[in-house]
Order: C-alpha cells, then structure tokens, then sequence
C-alpha cells in the first residue's frame, strides 16, 4: 500500500506547504481584513451634559446678538500668518489643525468669527493640558480672537456668563447693548473696563 501512496507523497507534502502557507498568512493579516471597511459608529451625543447645559445658558446670554457653534477646529477660527516659509508654516499649522474650541460666537449676518468660550472642567489641570490651553490662548490672543473660559460646575446663570463676556452700557429707556469686553493680546485674558 506505501508502494501506491508514495508516488504522491511530493504532491501531498506540497499541498500540507500550501495550506500552511496560507494560514500563516491568513494571521498575519486578520487584523488588517474587515468584513466592512467602515468602521464607525454614531456617537451619542455632540456635547457632554455639562457642554449642553452650558451652552444653553450661553445661547440665553448672547440673545439673538451672535450665533454660536461648537466643537470648531482651531484652525477654522485663526491662520498661519502669511509669509512664512513652508517648512514654517506646515509646523505652525500642524499645531493649530487638530485641536477644537468648545464654543464659537459668530456676528449672525456674515459669521465673522467674534469671540470664543472655552469650558473648562478638571482635565484642565493636568499639566498637558495646561500646555495646550497656554498655547490656544495665547494663538487666539495674537490673532486677535477674544477668548473667555468657565470653569466646569452645576450650574450656571446668564448673568454670571454676560458678566465676564460683555460690558453691559444698560440704561434707562434705552435698549441692552451687548459689547464684548476688552481682550489683552498678550495674556488672552478679559480685562475689566
């Protein structure tokens, strides 16, 4: 019987190689092959609880006076200055094109870019992340982009927000004028008037 069978064990022993082979590399390669090459999934919600009742509070402060978005890349907010080489501004942009804004405040008639609202809860205490709001502040700053940040908490009142955002020219018979208050360029921080 091994006289009939061995005239095919090359045969045998290369298709064994075969199939190895192809195991082998069926492995290596699984975790780059998907049934769907979409691989997402619909998130809950744009906002956390504590952005959405934040935001809430800021659309009831800004009134029909701006238009506010959220969640906005920096980099659709300020630019690379021009005349950089290009060495230069690709590592200036680089720095600016993945990080967000929580809020936005726009002029409702050509959504010019007015001011920003950054909400800050505990993660902005670690040391990276001060990092990385110094650096935001101070791109805003010399962009000229007014910037005013609250602290995360229960709680808030529209008072308190136009308060630290606007200087309030209210009198008598006359309608609220809602002015964005003076900004430092060099701090990006409001400064009372």
């Amino acid at each position: 019987m091994f006289n009939q069978i061995a005239p095919l064990l090359p045969f045998i022993g290369i298709l064994i190689l075969v199939v190895i082979v192809i195991g082998v590399i069926n492995i290596l390669t699984a975790g780059r092959r998907t049934p769907n090459r979409y691989l997402y999934e619909k998130e809950d919600a744009l906002f956390s609880p504590a952005e959405r009742s934040f935001l809430g509070v800021l659309e009831q402060s800004v009134e029909q006076n701006y238009r506010l978005f959220g969640k906005v890349r920096l980099a659709d907010v300020i630019r690379v200055k021009r005349g950089m080489s290009r060495a230069v501004w690709q590592s200036a942009f680089n720095r600016i094109q993945s990080k967000h804004l929580d809020f936005v405040a726009c002029d409702p008639n050509d959504l010019t870019v007015q001011f920003v609202v950054e909400l800050d809860d505990k993660s902005h205490a670690k040391a990276k992340r001060q990092t990385r709001d110094d650096f935001v502040d101070h791109a805003l700053a010399s962009a000229g982009v007014p910037l005013f940040r609250f602290p995360a908490k229960r709680t808030y009142s529209v008072q308190d927000i136009q308060s630290q955002i606007f200087q309030q020219d209210e009198q008598p018979g006359q309608p609220r004028n809602l002015r964005i208050r003076c900004v430092s360029t060099t701090t990006g921080s409001a400064e009372k008037s």
